[in-house]
């Protein structure tokens, strides 16, 4: 990429994008400033408030189309819960669906042509991940006691590597958290630099045509992607939940 002061060429910046801003003017950024940050997530609560609050308030017996992706989205979800951590796991199907829905309404919200990716930045995707991962941590020794720590110990493994094998167990189990909210946020920048890439090629007219295919191919792929990364981090958290709750398993 070249800088317009060396010679007017091509200059765009694609991880501008990420930068967080003051919506009021000003440069700071302290912990109560109002940001891009804080209106797209906002708008990702609101988002998921009208899909599944306002387009299921009437309850209709003939759904209209909101009330239809909202129910289709409450028996996914739902049945993702159930085959991943059995009928115990149900109870916590409300936290699971939030996850879900959020995420996904953080998402497709940054699709949005001059939107803000609220899921690209670590310092969200990691409030979620550590989120999980200390409420199934808490949850795995409030209804099992000590014997949650026999998640780390493999009983089925021949009796001297079973010491290595819970260390590994232990360091992994750590992991979670950090991998659980780097794999989404890792994604969606990823995904969104690369369309601000094409985007800036197709300034130039001798390559336009291709550059503007690739951001349509690449835009196809990112909505495709923010789906499936909204299902990752929820069937990962069943995962997580289903440890917590049989850790014998």
């Amino acid at each position: 990429m070249a800088d317009e002061a060396k010679g007017g060429g091509l200059s765009f910046k694609p991880m501008d994008q990420f930068e967080v801003k003051p919506l009021f003017g000003g440069y700071d950024v302290h912990w109560y400033t109002i940001t891009n940050v804080t209106l797209w997530l906002a708008l990702a609560v609101l988002a998921v408030f009208a899909l599944m609050v306002l387009t299921t308030s009437k309850r209709a017996t003939v759904p209209g189309r909101g009330q239809s992706i909202a129910e289709l989205m409450y028996g996914f979800v739902y049945k993702m819960v159930e085959d991943v951590t059995g009928k115990d796991g149900i109870k916590y199907f409300p936290y699971i669906m939030t996850l879900f829905m959020f995420i996904l309404c953080a998402n497709f919200l940054g699709l949005i042509p001059m939107s803000f990716t609220t899921t690209s930045h670590i310092a969200v995707t990691a409030i979620l991940g550590f989120g999980v991962f200390f409420a199934v941590t808490i949850l795995g020794f409030v209804k099992n006691g000590a014997s949650f720590l026999s998640l780390f110990w493999v009983s089925s493994a021949p009796l001297p590597l079973r010491p290595i094998l819970a260390i590994i167990e232990i360091i992994s189990y750590f992991v979670r958290p950090v991998s659980h909210s780097i794999r989404l946020a890792g994604n969606m920048m990823a995904g969104h630099a690369v369309l601000k890439v094409f985007a800036g090629f197709a300034q130039v007219a001798a390559i336009a045509p291709v550059a503007i295919i690739g951001v349509m191919a690449i835009y196809g792929l990112e909505v495709l992607v923010s789906a499936i990364q909204a299902y990752v981090f929820t069937i990962l958290t069943c995962v997580y939940l289903k440890d917590a709750l049989h850790p014998h398993h």
